[in-house]
């Protein structure tokens, strides 16, 4: 099966200028010609450590028309340090077979001003349009921007008490006063007993959701996911907050940097300050053990996603060889599929001898 192809047209001098630093973020007008349809965007460089990969990730605004097949805005990334370029988007997907609200993604190849750029993969905004998309009450959106994400009061980067409740977070949708109900969140989550975080929590985050959220960062072991690599989302309706994953790319035994990653690096219990509270609660973390056994024993296993790993792998492979920055990987490309089996068995043996850790 074919992959869309995306042509992105610069004026010379805007590319010129924006290849001059990778840290600018203004973005530049640009032509985006996806099959028939021209589209007016704005482009501009996305991610942190990412932007000085040779291949670039971008960020892409649409302003004529102002949306595109209902969004607003989307991510291309370019998964330079995944061999397999499908981790992202393998893991995103599980997160929605297991009931998490999760962002859509697809692979696209990219070539910019007649230039091939190679596979990348189009990721959905987390923002107003996700929600419309979804028929879901407009509520606030929260990005865990970095380290301090951890719904704690200390930060995770230097051990010592943070600036605001707040740090570590962008606000993505909403106004200033929807971060009240981010702040209350955070002080209750480590100043309420235990008898009185049972009962509070359940009032201001949907705890079964979590949990789900939860198992799907420990399945996939996504380190970096329990302090980053997430958006958090208030429902306007329910009151509630539930947990979106976002840039799963180290996941599926690799970590950020491509390195293979032990299968047993993330603990089944993982951490953060608010997954530490939940599963001090008996009756949440017998639920957390519940979904656990369910996942590795239907959705977690090598019938079910053997054959997704594989498919995508199949479609990808031509263009593999097309991408100016992999085609010379192609022999790893091509054993990527062997190391997300191998690792999806060893991990499902692990949680399963780890379970007793929650009785």
């Amino acid at each position: 099966m074919s992959i869309p192809i995306y042509n992105l047209n610069l004026e010379p001098l805007d590319l010129k200028e924006l290849q001059r630093d990778v840290w600018i973020d203004d973005p530049f007008p640009a032509k985006l010609l996806i099959q028939r349809e021209k589209l007016d965007v704005d482009i501009a460089y996305r991610g942190s450590h990412i932007r000085e990969f040779k291949k670039k990730s971008y960020h892409v605004g649409f302003y004529h028309p102002p949306t595109y097949q209902g969004a607003r805005e989307i991510h291309l990334n370019a998964e330079y340090k995944d061999p397999s370029f499908i981790r992202n988007k393998l893991s995103l997907d599980f997160f929605s077979e297991i009931g998490c609200l999760s962002p859509t993604s697809k692979h696209v190849f990219l070539n910019l001003n007649g230039k091939a750029e190679g596979i990348y993969l189009e990721l959905e905004s987390v923002d107003k349009q996700f929600l419309v998309k979804r028929n879901l009450p407009l509520g606030a959106i929260f990005y865990a921007v970095n380290g301090d994400g951890n719904f704690s009061l200390l930060s995770a980067i230097d051990k010592k008490a943070k600036a605001s409740l707040i740090s570590g977070y962008e606000r993505k949708y909403g106004n200033q006063k929807t971060e009240l109900y981010l702040e209350e969140m955070i002080v209750k989550i480590n100043t309420l007993s235990r008898a009185d975080f049972k009962r509070e929590i359940v009032r201001i985050l949907d705890v079964e959701k979590y949990l789900h959220w939860l198992a799907g960062v420990v399945l996939t072991q996504n380190y970096d996911g329990f302090v980053h690599n997430y958006a958090l989302y208030r429902n306007g309706a329910a009151g509630r907050f539930e947990l979106i994953p976002w840039d799963y790319d180290a996941t599926w035994g690799r970590d950020v940097h491509g390195r293979l990653l032990a299968h047993d690096f993330v603990p089944i219990n993982g951490f953060n300050t608010l997954t530490a509270r939940i599963l001090d609660v008996d009756s949440f973390r017998s639920r957390y053990q519940q979904i656990l056994v369910e996942l590795i024993n239907a959705s977690f296993t090598l019938e079910q996603m053997n054959p997704k790993v594989e498919r995508l792998a199949n479609n990808l492979r031509p263009y593999v060889l097309k991408d100016p920055y992999k085609k010379h990987a192609i022999e790893q490309f091509d054993r990527e599929p062997t190391v997300i089996a191998e690792f999806i068995e060893k991990r499902r043996r692990f949680i399963k001898e780890q379970l007793y850790k929650l009785n």
